[in-house]
Parts: structure tokens; sequence; C-alpha cells
């Protein structure tokens, strides 16, 4: 059987190299990215840490930064950022056959069976990523997903030595990495357990794989013993190709001001239902049952406070966005009341099930084959030429209750009419 060989790799300040692609006047230039309605930030370059600037620090403490033109700062472009995600991996795959994509900027990679040396087929990796979508990446390479990680966090930390490349298979460069990577470094090792460990004498990964595994499970959870075994080389987590369906979908959004009327409501759930249809067919899911949710703000004093949520169930599994806005609808109009400023709304599907998995039911209606490619047309052309292209005539194009994004940049790879000009 030949032997595990994975790499990580990681985006490097993903969010904020997205809005470098299109601006390479910002290269080597602080820029941040912000929280929905820009309340805080939630990426940063390297220069801008530099420059001191606190991960969810809020935009009234950077905003004069960048008035004085010391950092620069964007709303998040969740368009851009997706798509640029899809070009990475694809990319990837052409150079690595078996991929798991963890999140928008990670994803593990196969490497057993590959031609050494594989830092070598890393550096490839990294340029051939850099070429073709103008994204830095960092490599980590180990047998385990754990040191993989761990090797990826210590090629940015010692850029210098790595350059952003690191094979962790050798047993002087393992040794040496652990010992001088913090507990806090490991993978699954947050905050509070880092804190706990820290009190029992554990600072650094190499004292954590040195623990007796079985004493980590009792103390602790078979989580952290699996963490501790894969430290020292010992493959406990394999790699995933295939992600496993969600059992359940959510989508919501705090509004960019207080809504107060119930049409500006039911266009949100409108809108964040068709969102929500959209990945359940993307996952070849049917939905049961959906919740519809709504809320005041919860922090001002100088107005009333409201939250409520509808639960309802559907006569039938379906992915169709019209059958799953009827339900909603009427959920939101079960629980709306007058005379409150609301925040948010949230629209989740549960009891979701496979398109093969629903049982026969003589009684029922025969599945609508015209609905299912209507659907499936829809999502054709939204894909093709950008989220909402087309979209129920409920959700205006630009609506009072969406997010507020003043720092936006244009959707360049999504949308014809913000294609990227050259002047």
């Amino acid at each position: 059987m030949a032997e595990s060989v994975l790499a990580l790799i990681d985006c490097n300040a993903f969010y904020c190299s997205c809005e470098r692609v299109f601006r390479p006047d910002l290269a080597q230039r602080p820029v941040v990215v912000l929280s929905n309605n820009d309340g805080c930030v939630i990426a940063r370059s390297a220069e801008a840490k530099r420059l001191g600037i606190a991960m969810a620090a809020p935009w009234f403490q950077v905003r004069e930064l960048a008035r004085r033109g010391e950092v620069e700062a964007f709303s998040s472009n969740y368009a851009l950022y997706g798509d640029l995600s899809d070009r990475v991996m694809r990319t990837l795959a052409t150079l690595v056959p078996r991929l798991e994509r963890y999140s928008i900027d990670e994803v593990f990679a196969d490497l057993a069976g590959l031609p050494e040396p594989l830092d070598a087929l890393g550096q490839r990796l990294q340029a051939r990523v850099q070429k073709w979508t103008g994204i830095p990446v960092s490599v980590g390479i180990a047998g385990t997903k754990t040191l993989a990680k761990l090797a990826n966090a210590a090629a940015k930390r010692w850029p210098a030595r790595t350059g952003g490349v690191l094979d962790l298979r050798d047993p002087a460069v393992h040794d040496w990495v652990l010992k001088h990577s913090p507990i806090e470094d490991v993978w699954g090792v947050g905050r509070r357990l880092a804190a706990r460990l820290r009190g029992e004498g554990v600072s650094t990964a190499w004292e954590l794989a040195g623990q007796d595994a079985w004493s980590l499970r009792q103390r602790y959870s078979v989580v952290l013993e699996k963490t501790a075994r894969e430290l020292r080389g010992l493959a406990c987590l394999s790699l995933e190709e295939l992600e496993a369906p969600r059992q359940t979908i959510c989508s919501s959004r705090m509004f960019g001001r207080r809504q107060y009327q119930f049409g500006a409501l039911a266009e949100a759930v409108a809108s964040y239902t068709a969102r929500a249809a959209e990945k359940l067919r993307a996952q070849g899911s049917l939905c049961r049952t959906l919740r519809v949710s709504i809320q005041t703000g919860m922090h001002g004093a100088d107005e009333g406070r409201y939250a409520n949520a509808a639960l309802l169930n559907l006569p039938a599994p379906s992915d169709d966005t019209r059958v799953l806005n009827d339900q909603a609808q009427a959920g939101l109009r079960e629980i709306f009341r007058d005379g409150f400023g609301y925040a948010k709304a949230e629209v989740l599907l549960l009891d979701l099930c496979g398109r093969g998995e629903v049982a026969a039911d003589l009684f029922a209606a025969a599945p609508d084959a015209a609905a299912a490619r209507l659907m499936a047309t829809l999502d054709a052309i939204n894909g093709r030429f950008g989220r909402e292209t087309l979209r129920p005539a409920r959700i205006p194009r630009d609506p009072a209750w969406q997010m507020r994004r003043d720092l936006l940049s244009p959707r360049y790879t999504t949308q014809l009419d913000e294609l990227w000009t050259v002047g």
C-alpha cells in the first residue's frame, strides 16, 4: 500500500488577494476587507497586519487610515471571491487528480504516487495558480492532514526559508517545525483549548505530539487524541473527494438598515429562498420542511424587540424555487407584526433528502418534469451570466434592504456589465 502523502494548498490572504488581481496598483499596499454591512475587518494583507490593524477591528477605527490613503478598504465581494476560488480549484486539478475542497481558500490534495521531489511539485502548483488566476498560494506537504496544515502554517511563517512550500516528511524538518510551532498553530486547537493545554505545560505542537494518546482521549476528547496521533505521522483522517450533502441549508443576511414594511421583508425572504433553493439543487437534494424567521435589532434600547419563526411542512419534497417561496411567504405573513424595525430575515431548509430517496406515493401528484426543466434552465443561465440574471419577479435588482456595501469593487468575472476595462 502506497504511503499517505497529502498537501494543503492555502490561498494567501485570499479576500485581499482577490481584490489585488484586478488592482495591480495595490501590490505591496495595505488592504483590508470588511464584513457584512461594512461592520468590521475580516481579512488583512500582510502589510495591513504590520500597520497594527487587528482582525475584527470595527470599521470606524480603520476609516481614518483609509481616508488618509494608508490602507485600501473593500466591502466583501462574495461573487468575485467565489468565482476566483473555483478558478483556483480548477487550476490545481490540472496537476493533481484527487482534491478535497476544505474551504473557499483551502484544498487538500493527494500526492501519493506522484513523482518526487514533491516540493518541486508544490512550486509548480504555486507558479501555475499565480499565473492562471493571479492568486498567491502556500503549500504544506506531509503524511497526514494535521501535519499538512502545520506545514502550510510554517511555510507562511518562514517564507524566506521555505519560499511558501514546505515538505514536512523529512524527520529533521518535522521535528524542528513541531518544536517551533505554538500549540495555537495546530489544526483544531482553539484559544480555550490552547489555554487548557498550556496550563498543563503543553505549549508547542511537539509537546502535544508527545502526549499519551489514551490519556488525551480521557481528559479531553477523541478528536484531540487523533490530532496527537496525526502529529506523530499516523493518519487518522482520510481525503474526502466528494463533499457530503448538507443536512440543512441556511440563507440569511442582516439588512443594510432597519426595515418596517412587509413588502421589503417579503422581497428579502424571496431572495434568500431563491439562493437556498439554488444550493439545494446543486447538491441534488429535495426539501421537506422550511423555516422562516425574522428579528429586530437586539441591541438598541430605543425600539421594541421582536423575533419569531414559522415552521412549514411542504406537501411533497421539492427543490422548486416557486414552491419553496410560496411556503416561505406564507410563513412570513404568519409571523410579521407591524410597528417594528426588522434587522434580519432567515430561510432555513430542513429535512433534506436525495432525489432517489423519496418513497413513491400512489396519491401524490406526479413529479413535474416541466418544472424540473425550468429550474435547470434557470440555474444554467445564472451560472453562465451571473447570479440573479434570472430571478423571481418579486426580487428587485437594487433592493433597499440589501447589505450595506459602500466600498464594493466590481464583480469583474461574473457580471457582463462590470467587466474589467483597460483605459
